[in-house]
C-alpha cells in the first residue's frame, strides 16, 4: 500500500529512487534574458579554398577539384601548367566557415573553421590560402588567410595507425579580416521589435504592459513572438540607452505547464501550475517463476533396463493483492516534496503512470518524454 501511494504522489510532482528532482517555477527576470530585439543576429559565411604547406597529407592526384583549383590560383600568378603533370599531396581542398557577430565593422577579425572536403589524410600544419567568404546573398563579407591548427594528429607505419581528435578539420582564431559592415540600421526609423525565446500570450502582454507603464504608450504585441515598439522622440539620438533600459525591465514570463521525462537519466522536471483532478488508481503485479529439476530412472539390477534421465518443470504464478487509492485534485504539489525523497520508484514506473493519468484526461499538463 505505501508503494502505491509513493507511485500515485509521483505523478502528482516527480521522484525517482536516484533520479533528480527539479520544479520549473516561474520567476520575476529581466526581458534581456527572455527576448531579444529584431535585427540583432550573427550570419553564416562560407568559402571555398586551399590549405597548402602540407607534408604529404593533402589530397591525392584523384581529387579533380583540388587538382581544378591548383591550376587556376597558379594562373592568377601568371603560371601555366597541365592538370596531368601537378602532385597536390602537400595541398588539400577545404571549405571554410565563420560567423559574423552582430554591428561587426570593416577590420575587425573573426574566428575561422576549415574542413577538408577531399581525400586528406591531415591539414595539420598547413596555411590557408587566402578565401573570400560569402553570405548567403553573395556578398562578400570577410576574407580569410592563415596557418590552421587542428589539435589532433594521425600517424600509420607498418600496417598499423593512431589517430587522435580529427585531423581533417582545424580553425584558425581571428583567422578572417571583415571587408563589409553588417548593416546596423537599429531604431533610424523610430521603431524596432522584440522577439521572445518563447512566444506566449500572456507573456508578450505583460511585456507590453512593463513597457508602456515605463515609457506610455508605445509598445504593441503584434503577436505571440513579437512586440512593437516607437522608439520615443528623447531616446532618438540615444537608442543604445533606450535599448538598454528596456532590457533592465523585469518582468514575470507565463509559461504551459509541463512535464518532461528523461527516461534515461530517470529525470523528472514538472512545473509549479502542473495540475491534476481527482483520480481513482489500481496497482497491482504478478510473478511467474519457473523450477526445473531433473530425475533419474535406474532399472532393476540383472534386468537388461537402461537408465532414463527425465526433466521437470513446475511452473508458478503468484499475483499480488491490488491496491486501489482516489488522489484528489490538487493545483498545489509543494506540500508533498519534502515526502517523495523517502519514496522509491523506478524511472519505468514513473513514466507508466504520468502515460496513464495523461491518457484519462487527468493531467493537465503537456507530458514530453525525451
Amino acid at each position: 500500500m505505501k508503494r502505491v501511494i509513493a507511485l500515485l504522489m509521483v505523478l502528482c510532482c516527480l521522484l525517482t529512487l536516484t533520479c533528480s528532482i527539479a520544479f520549473a517555477e516561474s520567476a520575476t527576470t529581466r526581458i534581456k534574458d527572455i527576448a531579444k530585439v529584431q535585427g540583432v543576429r550573427s550570419n553564416q559565411l562560407v568559402g571555398y579554398g586551399l590549405v597548402v604547406g602540407l607534408n604529404g597529407t593533402g589530397d591525392s592526384n584523384k581529387t579533380v577539384e583540388t587538382l581544378q583549383s591548383v591550376v587556376n590560383m597558379l594562373k592568377d600568378f601568371g603560371v601555366s601548367i597541365s592538370q596531368s603533370s601537378l602532385k597536390t599531396k602537400n595541398v588539400a581542398a577545404v571549405m571554410v566557415t565563420a560567423i559574423i557577430p552582430p554591428f561587426t565593422r570593416e577590420g575587425d577579425t573573426i574566428d575561422i573553421t576549415v574542413s577538408s572536403m577531399g581525400d586528406a589524410k591531415s591539414i595539420q600544419g598547413g596555411t590557408l590560402v587566402q578565401t573570400p567568404l560569402k553570405a548567403g546573398n553573395g556578398t562578400v563579407y570577410a576574407v580569410a588567410q592563415g596557418p590552421v591548427s587542428t589539435g589532433g594528429i594521425s600517424a600509420s607505419s607498418g600496417g598499423s595507425s593512431s589517430q587522435k581528435n580529427f585531423p581533417t578539420v582545424g580553425t584558425t582564431p581571428n583567422g578572417a579580416i571583415v571587408e563589409h559592415s553588417v548593416e546596423d540600421n537599429l531604431g533610424t526609423d523610430g521603431t524596432l521589435s522584440l522577439s521572445l525565446s518563447q512566444p506566449d500570450f500572456t507573456t508578450a502582454s505583460r511585456i507590453t504592459q512593463v513597457i508602456n507603464s515605463r515609457f506610455g504608450s508605445i509598445a504593441k504585441a503584434s503577436n505571440p513572438g513579437r512586440i512593437d515598439i516607437k522608439v520615443p522622440i528623447s531616446y532618438r539620438t540615444n537608442v543604445v540607452g533606450f535599448v538598454a533600459s528596456l532590457e533592465e525591465l523585469p518582468v514575470t514570463p507565463d509559461n504551459i505547464a509541463k512535464v518532461v521525462v528523461n527516461e534515461r537519466t530517470g529525470t523528472i522536471v514538472m512545473g509549479g501550475n502542473v495540475s491534476v483532478d481527482s483520480i481513482a488508481i489500481t496497482q497491482g503485479g504478478f510473478s511467474i517463476s519457473v523450477e526445473k529439476t531433473t530425475d533419474v530412472s535406474q532399472p532393476q539390477p540383472f534386468s537388461y533396463g537402461k537408465t532414463i534421465v527425465t526433466k521437470k518443470s513446475d511452473v508458478n504464478v503468484q499475483e499480488d493483492k491490488a491496491s486501489s487509492i482516489v488522489l484528489p485534485a490538487t493545483a498545489d504539489i509543494s506540500d508533498i516534496v519534502g515526502a517523495l525523497n523517502a519514496v522509491g520508484a523506478t524511472p519505468r514506473d514513473v513514466i507508466s503512470i504520468l502515460q496513464a493519468i495523461k491518457a484519462a484526461g487527468a493531467l493537465h499538463a503537456d507530458l514530453e518524454i525525451i
